[in-house]
């Protein structure tokens, strides 16, 4: 149970002020996240860990002298947004480029990838890079989709030290890659872990069981099996690990070693376990160098443990011993790369303007202001079914998708009710709520909804109320938006089972001279089933995908509250007289 928060919806934020003022010689807070205490010399690659918070060390924990630069902090369990990266980035960066590190998770790939496309076009090259190491994620011919767990780590810091010792950006981008490819872990939960403010944990594991392959976002393993002694464990652990073996490791015999606990499995646990572990690495020819063990890659208050090898050859193994000084991670005495105090960055290329932002006027207005009224409709009920959709969500995920579209539609609906009272043409209301949703959803659904509106308000006229023909584009580009960025299809089981059916059927009947709002109540019906039908999925793609048999018989969280918005939208019609745009 998590006890100590004030306002769960701020325990983030509230988190990285104390952090920061416990760590002043460490790290600085900014918007997003921390950076080092000191500037690091002109030139250096900035590497930037990242995620959502509940993971502590991991990330921000590992920031400092030989190790990341700084570290973009999303909420609990959810990927942090494209603005807060970039702003963290800027902060950080000092000439030599970015480099992101994060978990192989969608909504951290989407929000990172957006924030790497925006600095290299303002001038400030960057680069993206996901970790791999869950074995029980994904078999051995299909590691691109496995998840991001303890073993990022090791990727974090041999990366971070190639960058303290000068390695340019493609430098410190290939070592990260062949961090990763040496890497495996496997992990194990003997219960689940509770959300701030909740009164129960996001799953449970029953008595004398334990669950194999757990994430570390609350995700129940994905199996169980009979929790027997340590040694017991320590056998199911190596094992896997060793089973799944990088090809290319044949004759290499010295590992980094990382025993992790998942944060309510303390220490003197963990080297009971270690005792069996070190024997049988021993006995498997396997030779552990300067292995940690402790809690380093957490998940709240969730009782479990992973076992992290990674495979060392002589270029790894001197980054992964290389001294680091950082508010949880001290390997000796780090020699900061002197800093020019008066030296000038190179100053990054102005931001590429924004769209003019047009006032509006006559019908635009009224659109615009039909807009705003969507969105409190839109809040309305994602308020009303947040508890909801967050039960949906925490079956197969990590049980944040109804607090994050209520902290997204907030900010939408405030972005929007001030461009608004500016006068601003559709196109810019939309696009000031899609990227306040965006920047204080974060994760996967706020960088979805947050392209997609600015896609529905690009395709509206400036200074009219859209025609038939534009509504239909409307539609048309919120879905294009929406599956080029997620690379989500019909029947992976996300919100675009929903949203696919919801403007295809749109934009069918507005081009067979159906009225508008008859059309769009008919679409939003078709939205509504599918959202349903998508019980009967098994999901390809995100954190669900580790755990495709349990999601099996519960509707996907995503399409659920878009239909929800859907048909609250349509009670406009009703209630305002106004087609629904």
């Amino acid at each position: 149970m998590t006890r100590l928060f004030n306002d769960p919806a701020r325990f983030t934020d509230d988190m990285i002020t104390g952090f920061a003022a416990a760590h002043q010689e460490h790290v600085r807070a900014v918007p997003g996240g921390v950076v080092r205490a000191r500037p690091t010399r002109t030139g250096k690659v900035a590497v930037l860990t990242g995620g959502g918070s509940g993971h502590y060390p991991a990330f921000c924990g590992v920031v400092g002298p030989g190790f990341a630069d700084g570290s973009v902090i999303g909420d609990v369990f959810t990927s942090p947004s494209a603005a807060r990266a970039r702003s963290v980035a800027e902060a950080a960066e000092a000439g030599g480029g970015v480099l992101f590190l994060f978990g192989n998770y969608a909504g951290d790939v989407m929000n990172f990838g957006l924030a790497a496309r925006q600095l290299t076009d303002d001038g400030i090259p960057a680069r993206c890079f996901a970790v791999t190491d869950d074995i029980a994620s994904a078999p051995a011919d299909q590691t691109a989709r496995r998840r991001g767990i303890a073993g990022g780590l090791v990727v974090f810091k041999t990366a971070s030290a190639a960058a303290e010792e000068g390695a340019g950006l493609d430098e410190v981008v290939r070592v990260a890659e062949h961090t990763n490819a040496r890497t495996r872990t496997l992990g194990v939960a003997f219960d689940g872990c509770t959300l701030p403010g909740s009164d129960a944990p996001l799953f449970t594991v029953p008595e004398g069981r334990l669950g194999l392959g757990l994430g570390i976002h609350g995700e129940p393993g994905v199996s169980e099996d009979t929790l027997g002694t340590a040694e017991d464990l320590a056998r199911v652990l190596v094992a896997g690990l060793l089973a799944d073996r990088p090809a290319d490791t044949g004759g290499e015999g010295r590992v980094a070693v990382v025993l992790n606990g998942l944060g309510a499995t303390k220490y003197e646990e963990l080297y009971v376990l270690w005792g069996a572990v070190a024997r049988l690495l021993d006995e498997a020819g396997l030779t552990p160098v300067r292995p940690e063990v402790g809690e380093l890659v957490t998940s709240l208050d969730m009782a479990g443990c992973s076992l992290t090898l990674s495979w060392l050859d002589d270029e790894l193994e001197r980054l992964w011993l290389a001294p680091a000084d950082t508010p949880a991670f001290r390997r000796g005495t780090p020699r900061e790369s002197p800093v020019d105090e008066v030296a000038i960055r190179p100053a990054a290329a102005p931001r590429r303007p924004e769209r003019s932002a047009a006032t509006a006027s006559g019908a635009a207005v009224e659109v615009a202001e039909l807009t705003v009224h969507a969105l409190r409709a839109a809040r309305d009920v994602l308020h009303r079914d947040a508890e909801a959709l967050g039960r949906l969500d925490a079956v197969a995920g990590d049980g944040d998708h109804g607090r994050g579209m209520c902290k997204g539609v907030d900010a939408a609906l405030v972005a929007a009710e001030k461009a608004h009272t500016e006068r601003l043409a559709p196109a810019a209301v939309l696009a000031a709520a899609g990227d306040a949703w965006a920047a204080e959803a974060g994760g996967t659904s706020g960088a979805l909804w947050g392209v997609a509106l600015r896609a529905i308000g690009a395709a509206l006229p400036t200074d009219r109320a859209p025609g038939r023909e534009e509504l239909a584009s409307a539609a048309t580009a919120a879905l294009t938006a929406v599956t080029s960025l997620g690379g989500a299809e019909v029947g992976d089981k996300t919100l675009v089972d929903a949203l696919a059916p919801f403007a295809t059927a749109f934009t069918a009947r507005l081009r067979t001279g159906v009225p508008v709002a008859e059309a769009y109540a008919s679409a939003v019906a078709e939205a509504r089933t599918a959202a349903v039908d998508t019980a009967a999925l098994r999901p390809r793609l995100g954190r669900a995908r580790p755990l495709a048999e349990r999601s099996v018989g519960t509707p996907d969280p995503g399409a659920t509250s878009l239909a929800a918005v859907l048909t609250a939208v349509a009670t406009l019609h009703t209630t305002t007289g106004s087609d629904p745009v």
